[in-house]
């Protein structure tokens, strides 16, 4: 039986995820609302739910986060169960540039990802676990390999940033599985592949002389 690639990601209302948890943490292209989830985070989270902590998973990492990950968790004290967990899980690490690895349990994938992400779904383990790595999300999604997503989306307008599906994003249909609200305001919601998407039209009639013109001049660019 394969095993499952979830992707668990934080959102901002306009589907903006890059430096969720400090002003210092990704700070590219000029972004400077770095840490916007600190204000609310609360106990009603249960982040091993959503495998934030990478709990009896193994864990799927691009090459920033997993550089933002080696430089914080292995630093932490003992008893801190996030530290922990994911110090002790094994680490499949996306890159073109790193050679050397020095997180514990930390290994390099091949250099074309796709193949290699698929070799690893068919291999025996646990499920396999993405945390942030919009980067590799966006190979990922674009090759259909992700089986399963968290996004918990905060009630916050960033306007800029990383996205959590940009451009390369390939079109498809997702289904609601599970959803949940924080006592702060942030929907934690689970969704799962649900094949392509079918459009519709809510239009019954024909359409009148002027809807007919409007989509001529939108034929010769004119819109």
């Amino acid at each position: 039986m394969a095993r499952k690639l979830i992707a668990s990601t934080f959102a901002s209302l306009d589907g903006i995820m890059q430096a969720p948890g400090g002003p210092e943490e990704d700070p590219t292209g000029g972004f400077s609302l770095g840490g916007w989830m600190f204000s609310y985070a609360d106990d009603s989270m249960d982040i091993s739910e959503a495998g934030f902590d990478g709990k009896d998973r193994e864990l799927v990492l691009g090459r920033k986060t997993y550089q933002i990950f080696e430089a914080y968790w292995p630093y932490q004290p003992d008893d801190n169960p996030i530290a922990k967990t994911l110090n002790a899980a094994r680490k499949h690490v996306a890159s073109r540039t790193l050679t050397t690895l020095h997180w514990n349990n930390s290994v390099l994938l091949d250099a074309d990802v796709v193949p290699a992400i698929t070799a690893l779904k068919a291999s025996p383990g646990p499920d396999l676990q993405m945390i942030g790595s919009g980067d590799l999300i966006q190979t990922l999604q674009a090759a259909s390999l992700i089986d399963e997503y968290n996004v918990w989306t905060f009630p916050v307008v960033l306007g800029r940033g990383k996205r959590l599906f940009g451009e390369t994003a390939r079109p498809s249909a997702l289904r609601l599985v599970r959803s949940k609200l924080s006592t702060s305001g942030v929907v934690m919601s689970t969704y799962l592949p649900s094949g392509d998407i079918e459009p519709g039209s809510f239009a019954s009639a024909a359409p009148s002389e002027r809807e007919l013109a409007r989509r001529e001049r939108m034929a010769k660019g004119i819109w």
